[in-house]
């Protein structure tokens, strides 16, 4: 009988990263491993997170890195928390901009920790663990900033960079939702900023089905959900790490 493959997931948050080691069927084997996402953090220093975090859990034969920022095949286009002196929010150091622009991540992580990897963006991953696969489907992930993903027929379409966008004066959607924000705001007018937000996007994207992911998609207050509509669906933060395996299989548009 074949060995089951076994998938090393790595969730990378701009707050924590998180990893768990799961099989074929999206099961976790161990745990969620979760770890404070040291600043400053060059490329060196996150490759020895991986190799600390993977020392705590079973053997796997290939890995899923789930990224924040612009990915391409692999490739850190730009990366909003890691070229930050002290994370997200704090001063941009030149030299981590430098050493994360335009690096290959996804090989320097296969040569480091010798398996075949697979590397997307965090929101295309936890994506991956959540869509059925049908119609036109969007994924917003809710923490230290907004993520975005979006798949028509289950497959997946080029990323952008959402959270770029301009609203209210001088704010992107990052800072105008993110993690800062809603401890500042509390719950209850955070949440009236994300069914504004959502009131915003439906006519842009007209999508079939929403899904809000991340961290805080669980501190939505039950009066905004419901007047998002039935379209829109609640999904757990453990897709960032259960998306790891499906993700091994998605076409890209």
């Amino acid at each position: 009988m074949t060995s089951p493959v076994m998938t090393l997931s790595i969730d990378c948050g701009g707050l924590s990263i998180k990893a768990s080691v799961l099989d074929e069927d999206g099961t976790m084997h161990a745990p969620a491993v979760a770890v404070p996402t040291p600043y400053p953090l060059s490329p060196a220093k996150l490759i020895e997170v991986f190799h600390e975090i993977a020392a705590q859990l079973p053997a796997f034969d290939r890995i899923t890195v789930g990224f924040p920022g612009m990915v391409r095949h692999g490739v850190v286009v730009h990366t909003p928390h890691y070229i930050n002196v002290k994370g997200p929010r704090t001063r941009v150091d030149p030299e981590l901009y430098t050493a994360w622009t335009g690096l290959d991540f996804r090989s320097l992580v296969e040569k480091n920790l010798a398996k075949p990897t697979l590397m997307l963006n965090d929101a295309e991953v936890h994506g991956a663990g959540v869509v059925a696969g049908s119609g036109f489907e969007v994924v917003l992930t809710l923490g230290t900033g907004l993520g975005c993903a979006v798949f028509d027929g289950g497959k997946l379409a080029p990323h952008i960079e959402l959270s770029h966008a301009p609203i209210r004066r001088s704010m992107n959607y990052d800072t105008w939702i993110g993690e800062h924000e809603r401890r500042r705001l509390g719950d209850s007018f955070w949440s009236r900023r994300i069914r504004s937000m959502i009131s915003d996007l439906r006519p842009v994207f007209h999508w079939d089905r929403l899904y809000l992911g991340g961290g805080n998609a669980r501190r939505i207050k039950p009066n905004d959900l419901a007047a998002l509509g039935d379209d829109v669906v609640i999904v757990p933060n453990a897709a960032g790490i259960v998306g790891g395996v499906r993700a091994w299989n998605l076409t890209r548009i």
